[in-house]
C-alpha cells in the first residue's frame, strides 16, 4: 500500500488533484478542505489510502493525518463509500463530524450532501465508540460557527497555536462576528497573552 506521496501539486481539478512525483502523475481523489489548502506549483504531503474494486484502483488523499483517519473511519460505517465520506469531509470540518457523533447531532450531520437521517443515524452508532478514543475536549463543544471560523482555526494552527486552544479562543461569540483578519489578529493577541 501506499501511505502517502511527497511530490508537487500538478493540477487541482473539481474532486482530485494530481501530484507528481518523480516523473509520475498520481490522481488522488481528496475534499474540496484539503484542496483549498493546495497550490500548483507547491511541494506537498499526501496521505493516501488505495481503494481496489472489482473494476478500479482509486487514491484517496489528505494533507493531514486527521483528514486522513476520519475519511478511514467513515468508509467503515454501512452504506458510506469513499464518494460518499469525501462528501462529508467536503462539507465539514473533522472537528465538527467527531463532536455531532460524540453528542449523537443527526440534524447536523444530515446537513453534508447525501446524508439523510438514516445515514447520521449509522455514522453516530457505528462511530462513536471509535471516536470516543480521539483527543476531544470535554468542554469544547461546536468548535466553528461559519467557513470564516474554519478558515481561521486553519491558518492559526498552521502558525503553530494548539488546535484545542484556537478552539477554545474561536467559540467566543464576538470573536466568531469579527471579519476573518480581525478574528485572526484578536485570537492571535488573545492566545499570546495566554502563553
Amino acid at each position: 500500500m501506499i501511505d502517502y506521496i511527497y511530490g508537487e501539486v500538478a493540477g487541482i481539478y473539481e474532486n482530485y488533484i494530481v501530484l507528481e512525483n518523480q516523473g509520475l502523475g498520481y490522481r488522488i481523489f481528496t475534499s474540496n478542505t484539503t484542496k483549498d489548502r493546495l497550490l500548483v506549483g507547491e511541494t506537498s504531503k499526501i496521505h493516501t489510502e488505495m481503494i481496489v474494486r472489482e473494476d478500479s484502483l482509486s487514491l484517496y488523499g489528505f494533507d493531514t493525518m486527521e483528514e486522513m483517519e476520519m475519511f478511514r473511519l467513515l468508509i467503515t460505517v454501512t452504506s458510506i463509500g469513499p464518494k460518499n465520506a469525501l462528501g462529508i469531509l467536503s462539507s465539514m470540518h473533522t472537528e465538527i463530524i467527531k463532536y455531532c457523533i460524540v453528542e449523537n447531532d443527526i440534524d447536523k450531520l444530515t446537513e453534508a450532501p447525501g446524508v439523510g437521517k438514516k445515514t447520521a443515524g449509522r455514522i453516530v452508532l457505528e462511530l462513536k465508540d471509535k471516536i470516543k478514543s480521539y483527543d476531544i475536549e470535554e468542554d469544547a463543544g461546536m468548535p466553528i460557527k461559519n467557513d470564516d471560523c474554519e478558515f481561521a482555526l486553519d491558518a492559526l494552527v498552521n502558525l503553530g497555536y494548539q488546535r484545542n486552544e484556537v478552539v477554545k479562543f474561536l467559540q467566543k461569540e464576538a470573536i466568531q462576528d469579527l471579519p476573518i483578519d480581525q478574528m485572526i489578529k484578536e485570537a492571535m493577541k488573545g492566545l499570546e497573552h495566554k502563553e
